[in-house]
């Protein structure tokens, strides 16, 4: 049970000092990015990519399946549109290809180079495969590395050990890009780079990077080219956000969930025509399509959730680790449903689908607990995996999994009970006069928030509950009208997505929320997103 007898009282100005202390000395412009060429192998990769377009080499980029993966592959196909200069692209199925650069995708290769993007650094059998029929193989990449390395002609990476690039949390798109910039230069082209910031700056939004140093530069600027490109996917994007200025949380919540469903329950091919369309027409009819992938994604999503969820509750006591697996449980939503059960049970939590005696899945992670460094210390009970600290892809024989299980809690036991709070949770208590537009405001004047910036949460202590009702379409919302003492007028409305709340026994409530901004109509409000109730 949580006692909340520490958390501060905070007025505006309280709030706005400890908001400006996340980035003392750290506010980045993008003229102060790093030099790419900081990034080992980069300059060597760049210089064997623009002298294999001088001499009209066959060149094969091979991506992934989730947005970062899908972004840096829409992001390389536009930049060789405008040079111009032909490009093979694959993005493997999760289904049928598996994960990144494999033998299985090699034999769909005829090239002199491959590049990949947002993969490869663990893809040593594919590297001997190239090595062996003379393509030369450049990896980039911004997964872990494991000890042995592929033998490729270059890797780009900035988690090397070698590498001097010194910014380690980016993504794989902004690797992609930031070698692009030297292939730019290679061949003496007068690309824009900063056009390439609508597409990436979804990327390290998507794929969780912290909103720091220079992703919050990109990211900042990235969303004002969103604003004003003439890509097609960004007008369609725009249109279908239908705001005057755009957030992280737009990105995140509204438009990645789209780009990945596609990769995780059909072809990823489909979220690249939308992002590589040239005409608003096309770009529409993949949205389109993005749109009701995602609503399949949604439904398959909450029913694999509830069955988790309820497994979890069924056990004696609650794991470090959870670690739950289902038979053919769709492979393209357990990452979700992990995210989910942290959510729910303010655990690491790892979910497994089973089919033919074979477990793939996927972990994820909170506070400051290295999922991946766990799963590493126990991969011999594994086939494989993959990742960084708070994500990664594991695969393992179903035979083995209870005594992964037990390895991965035994790993985890010497964590302490802060080790699992998520980092900077509660802010402090706010009273509701203070809530107003001014206030609004100042919150985004801190914009964009994101991991490593998350967007600040406050606490409702023993707040009266005035009334609670059922909104959205199927009525699986609850708004919940509130008032912080009962003498006093204002109200708030907090609302719950997916989360039917019922009316407690003492009508009072105390929970975390958010406050954000919400634009209905060409109307502007302030919205209050109650985040969990205690």
């Amino acid at each position: 049970m949580h006692v909340f007898n520490d958390v501060p009282i905070l007025n505006k100005t309280a709030l706005f000092e400890l908001l400006s202390q996340r980035f003392d000395n750290q506010e980045k412009t993008l003229s102060q990015i790093p030099n790419p060429n900081l990034l080992h192998d980069a300059p060597k990769a760049a210089k064997k990519i623009a002298d294999a377009i001088k001499e009209k080499k066959k060149i094969t980029l091979v991506g992934d399946y989730d947005v970062d993966g899908i972004s840096s592959t829409a992001i390389m196909i536009d930049f060789f549109r405008q040079i111009p200069y032909p490009l093979q692209t694959i993005i493997p199925n999760r289904f049928s290809d598996g994960y990144g650069v494999s033998p299985n995708i090699l034999k769909r290769v005829d090239a002199d180079i491959v590049i990949t993007v947002d993969n490869g650094i663990t893809a040593i059998e594919a590297a001997e495969i190239c090595k062996e029929r003379g393509i030369e193989l450049i990896i980039t990449d911004h997964h872990t590395p494991l000890e042995l390395l592929p033998e490729a002609y270059a890797i780009v990476n900035p988690k090397l050990s070698k590498c001097d690039y010194p910014f380690k949390d980016i993504c794989g798109a902004q690797v992609a890009w930031l070698l692009l910039g030297l292939v730019k230069k290679e061949l003496n082209l007068s690309i824009d780079m900063k056009k390439f910031l609508d597409i990436l700056c979804i990327a390290i939004i998507a794929d969780i990077m912290p909103l720091t140093d220079i992703n919050r530069a990109l990211v900042k600027e990235g969303l004002k080219v969103l604003m004003h490109s003439q890509r097609p996917s960004s007008i369609i994007i725009r249109d279908f956000l239908n705001k005057n200025s755009l957030t992280s949380e737009d990105i995140g919540f509204q438009i990645a969930p789209r780009i990945n469903s596609a990769g995780r329950l059909k072809d990823a091919s489909i979220a690249l025509e939308f992002l590589t369309a040239t005409t608003t027409n096309k770009a529409y009819t993949q949205f389109e399509k993005l749109n009701s992938l995602n609503e399949q994604r949604k439904d398959l999503e909450a029913q694999t959730t509830k069955i988790a969820i309820d497994t979890v509750q069924n056990l004696e006591e609650l794991p470090n680790i959870i670690v739950v697996c289902g038979e053919d449980w769709h492979e393209g939503v357990v990452g979700i449903v992990a995210s989910r059960l942290v959510n729910h049970f303010e655990r690491p939590s790892i979910v497994l689908s089973i089919k033919e005696g074979v477990a793939k899945g996927s972990a994820r992670s909170l506070g400051n607990i290295d999922i991946y460094k766990l799963i590493k210390e126990n991969a011999h009970y594994l086939q494989r995996f993959g990742g960084h600290k708070m994500a990664a892809g594991l695969g393992l024989d179903e035979g083995d999994i209870e005594a992964f299980s037990r390895a991965i809690n035994k790993s985890a036991s010497g964590l302490t009970c802060n080790d699992f709070i998520p980092s900077e949770d509660v802010l402090g208590i706010l009273d509701t006069h203070d809530i107003d537009f001014e206030l609004l405001e100042m919150l985004e004047s801190f914009e964009p928030y994101g991991e490593a910036n998350l967007r600040p949460k406050f606490l409702l202590k023993n707040a009266h509950v005035m009334e609670i009702k059922y909104i959205g379409s199927d009525k699986s919302h609850s708004k919940i009208t509130v008032k912080q003492h009962l003498h006093e007028r204002k109200t708030i409305e907090l609302i719950a997505f997916r989360n039917i709340v019922e009316m407690p026994s003492d009508k009072k409530i105390t929970c975390k929320y958010t406050i954000s901004k919400n634009e209905f109509n060409s109307k502007v409000s302030i919205q209050f997103l109650l985040n969990k109730i205690y």
